[in-house]
């Protein structure tokens, strides 16, 4: 689901835009990368704002979800 995203809600500047990057973070201390992600920048700020389509996306690559995913299954197993 695509947002129109005029005015950055952080610094107020309408120089906010669309970009398409590789997105690269990490959650405890595992980096993760997520290629071509579709996302809005403010350049007078740095803000960055993620519409649904970019959340899944960034949930598919991010090792914060992977261990979830392994965690509850792990759980699962030993309950059996």
């Amino acid at each position: 689901m695509r947002i129109k995203v005029d005015r950055c809600p952080t610094s107020g500047s309408s120089r906010i835009k669309m970009v398409t990057r590789t997105h690269h973070r990490s959650f405890k201390g595992e980096t993760y990368t997520v290629p071509y992600l579709t996302f809005y920048e403010c350049p007078a700020c740095g803000e960055r704002l993620f519409d649904l389509d970019a959340m899944a996306k960034i949930r598919e690559h991010s090792t914060a979800y992977r261990k979830k995913k392994g965690k509850s299954t792990a759980l699962k197993r030993k309950a059996s």
